[in-house]
């Protein structure tokens, strides 16, 4: 990458006052001093734009009337920003001083890296990092009930993950994405699918991106700590609107962007994965159900989105189903994933390289 990347930085805020100035702190004293710092305001009311004032010099500040979602958000700040990449933060991460330019020089390694993300590590809310140390994300994979994780989660930061390398995707909590990945994997202008609303948008992202033929470097030499309120075992603790966006999105994401050699290949772990489902949104979650009713609402805008992702795929099939494994999957980067049209290499150097 020649010359001095810009870098945009986007954050969305709603009721993130905990977490909004340590954060915003934390992207201002970057070694790399980002172009400019957006931040969209989802309506907050619980002081946080009284914290964001104080920040209008450095900062573009942006008061949404409405709370819009967080895809639609971070397309709104996305579409106001200037860079070469754009990082996308959410407000509740602590960025180690050298984040944006270690994830910089990890770019320069492949040009087709569209997407570039860092190892996050868990914090409380009082940001505290001190003492034994947990992985919050060390970038995302799929498995084959088509349940998107985030790589090492709640294990030890004991020297796992410690390969740069291709992953999945990664987390839009701290991504680092190429502008020109950007434009290209937009659908009807938006890069993330406003349709979601919240959770699971990133992975939606990272699945279109691989079809398109863009990768995802995981670099673990930059380092974040996240505060994260979604994971895993926490569905209990969540706002039952959250819940039902994750259900619907589940859907929303593979009718956009599934391939029929992935479903085929991973029909009975899908279909037990999706029964199992229905039974609890109807016996335990009914809260939950008005999830299917929108994607019948919104069935033929987004087979809309599917024909114009599918019929703009990059990659082979093959390349698809190899990524859906119970286990995280990721590819050395000197033997990285073949686009569609050129020999592919070793499959235990495409595939079967494991950060362990």
């Amino acid at each position: 990458m020649s010359g001095n990347p810009r870098v945009s930085v986007t954050v969305v805020t709603y009721n993130s006052g905990r977490f909004i100035r340590r954060c915003l702190e934390s992207v201002l004293d970057q070694i790399h001093e980002p172009l400019e710092v957006i931040v969209i305001d989802n309506a907050s009311t619980d002081g946080t734009c009284d914290i964001l004032d104080r920040f209008e010099s450095r900062c573009r500040i942006v008061y949404n009337e409405e709370n819009i979602g967080f895809a639609a958000a971070q397309n709104q700040a996305i579409a106001l920003s200037r860079g070469d990449w754009v990082l996308t933060l959410n407000p509740d991460v602590l960025l180690l001083s050298n984040f944006v330019s270690r994830l910089l020089a990890a770019a320069e390694l492949d040009p087709r890296a569209g997407t570039v993300c860092g190892k996050l590590l868990l914090a409380d809310a009082t940001f505290d990092i001190e003492g034994s140390q947990r992985l919050d994300s060390t970038g995302m994979y799929f498995t084959p009930m088509l349940r998107h994780k985030d790589r090492g989660c709640m294990e030890t930061n004991n020297g796992n993950y410690r390969r740069i390398e291709y992953v999945f995707g990664a987390t839009a909590a701290a991504a680092f994405y190429r502008r020109e990945m950007i434009e290209d994997v937009s659908v009807e202008g938006e890069f993330f699918d406003s349709d979601f609303f919240t959770y699971r948008e990133d992975a939606d992202l990272a699945w279109r991106a691989q079809l398109l033929g863009w990768k995802c470097i995981f670099d673990p030499r930059a380092a974040a700590y996240h505060v994260r309120k979604l994971r895993p075992g926490m569905r209990s603790e969540l706002p039952a609107t959250i819940n039902m966006h994750s259900v619907k999105n589940r859907f929303l994401m593979r009718i956009k962007n599934i391939t029929a050699g992935v479903y085929m290949r991973n029909l009975l772990p899908i279909t037990v994965r999706d029964l199992g489902i229905l039974a609890y949104c109807i016996v335990i979650e009914r809260t939950s159900l008005p999830a299917f009713y929108y994607l019948l609402r919104d069935l033929r805008r987004t087979v809309r989105k599917r024909r114009i992702i599918q019929a703009r795929r990059r990659v082979e099939e093959a390349y698809m189903a190899r990524w859906f494994r119970f286990r995280p999957v990721s590819v050395r980067l000197e033997g990285g994933p073949s686009p569609a049209g050129r020999r592919p290499g070793p499959v235990s150097q495409r595939l079967g390289g494991r950060s362990r």
